[in-house]
């Protein structure tokens, strides 16, 4: 397939996605931007949000996952479903009933001004660091099989990818988004479908076939029963549920589409109805991976680059023109799908968390909605600078490592949500930055020496909940003297 084709295919899936902003856009303000007018049907975000909760990474990545462990990642998905039910009961109904726009207003009215301010800044620099490494592993396959053919530098293909977002976003944002989702989710989910079609032709087996090579190929334990690994079973399944609790329920980015649904009740039908597809959509990636390096094996075929190239290069150099434009557009949905969605929310925290611009009554709706523009265009920019900035670094491992280290930041959110909601204890509220910067700092301490501390124990997705437990036992030791 060339790199004219893929241009091409680009370019035009990029112009259905203006029809749908200038479409959705039309009569658009700033209450549009930032919840939608509250009038988003349930079902359109709940579909929507299968392509924004899996993304980039999890659309080139899977192969990698797969062959290191297995079809372990299951549980986390089925520790989501208890996650989810936990936003449905109890963080939706306190966002719906305070009219929330920014979700970390609610710290400022239950601790006040620094408790308020350190979740959003955790939120932004977690979203941030986020956002710019998933967009950065898309940006690096168009940059190797298009852009790079044309002579283009890494750094103006940032600028484009990131500049194309912005002029689909910045009038509607999410009530656009919301329906650029739908479609965005409907071509990823149709591209991994073709290719196992495509991949189980060049095989010669039937479905069943595929389905029993997995199998033989000791790629579908979802299991582990040692207690010692990272990936022990009842590790994964209740750090799922508090995965799923932090980085949908208590992230701006996430949140902010439930709270365009017309009230709480469709708030709950499309977070229920959400964790209860991502069962199989999870199972179908993780078989996608499975099924690639299967072919891979069974064809001897060697890829340039860690396991993230292996999707890319069997679809746009082995198994056909379709299947590669499939491809493409699966990769670039996928990208889209969380790019959009997270500059939406950056920008949304910034204006309402930091620039406090509801807050202030002599501005009009003109200046506001002037405000929210510049402040769109400098995420963006932002976000542009990081990318480069991962790509300057060209270490894999000091990437992972910061990706990781954005991941430490949610706990602290969990920990301040979690006092917040299950008391009424007032804290000393100017100590709370510092609580919430040695939390983290603990349980990485405590992560990197755990095999040595605890007999070989080793930490996985559950430091977010020791993380959390820290941050909730530091706000009780600078709790405020009740008044008798």
């Amino acid at each position: 397939m060339t790199a004219q084709t893929i241009l091409i295919v680009f370019l035009v899936y990029t112009l259905m996605l203006f029809a749908v902003s200038f479409i959705t856009s039309r009569k658009s303000n700033n209450e549009s931007y930032f919840v939608g007018n509250r009038n988003s049907p349930w079902y359109v975000v709940a579909y929507g949000m299968i392509g924004a909760s899996l993304s980039g990474v999890t659309f080139i990545s899977v192969p990698g996952w797969v062959s290191e462990t297995q079809f372990s990642y299951m549980m986390v998905v089925f520790g989501y479903l208890l996650g989810y039910f936990v936003i449905a009961q109890v963080l939706l109904p306190v966002y719906y009933r305070l009219r929330l726009t920014s979700i970390y207003t609610y710290l400022e009215q239950r601790f006040g001004f620094w408790a308020y301010k350190t979740g959003a800044f955790y939120f932004l620099l977690s979203r941030v660091i986020g956002a710019s490494f998933r967009m950065f592993l898309v940006i690096s396959v168009l940059q190797y099989f298009v852009f790079g053919n044309f002579g283009i530098p890494f750094w103006a293909t940032a600028v484009i990818f990131m500049l194309l977002i912005n002029l689909y976003t910045f009038k509607g944002g999410i009530k656009t988004i919301v329906w650029t989702d739908t479609l965005q989710t409907t071509f990823m989910l149709v591209s991994v479908l073709l290719t196992f079609y495509f991949i189980k032709d060049e095989l010669s087996l039937s479905l069943g076939g595929l389905v029993q090579s997995i199998t033989d190929g000791g790629y579908s334990r979802m299991v582990v029963t040692d207690w010692q690994s990272r990936h022990f079973f009842l590790k994964e399944l209740f750090s799922g549920a508090f995965l799923a609790i932090v980085m949908t329920g208590l992230d701006q980015d996430m949140m902010q589409k439930n709270l365009s649904c017309r009230n709480l009740k469709d708030a709950k039908k499309n977070i229920i109805t959400l964790s209860w597809i991502l069962v199989p959509v999870n199972l179908l990636f993780l078989s996608l991976g499975a099924v690639l390096l299967i072919y891979v094996n069974a064809q001897g075929i060697v890829v340039d680059g860690t396991s993230d190239m292996i999707f890319p290069t069997v679809a746009l150099k082995y198994l056909g023109p379709v299947a590669g434009i499939a491809f493409i557009i699966g990769l670039i949905s996928a990208a889209y799908s969380s790019a959009d969605s997270a500059l939406t929310a950056l920008t949304t925290s910034f204006t309402v968390d930091f620039l406090e611009m509801d807050k202030k009554a002599n501005l009009s709706e003109k200046k506001k909605i002037h405000i929210r523009y510049i402040s769109h265009f400098g995420v963006a920019l932002f976000l542009i600078l990081v990318i480069i900035l991962f790509k300057a670094l060209n270490n894999e491992a000091v990437i992972s490592e910061l990706f990781t280290i954005a991941g430490y930041t949610y706990g602290p959110l969990l920990g301040l949500f979690a006092f917040g909601l299950f008391n009424k204890i007032s804290v000393n509220d100017r100590l709370v930055p510092l609580i919430a910067v040695l939390s983290p700092v603990i349980c990485f301490v405590i992560s990197y020496h755990s095999a040595q501390w605890f007999n070989g124990y080793r930490f996985g997705f559950e430091l977010l909940i020791l993380n959390g437990l820290l941050t909730y036992a530091g706000l009780w030791l600078i709790r405020r003297p009740q008044a008798k």
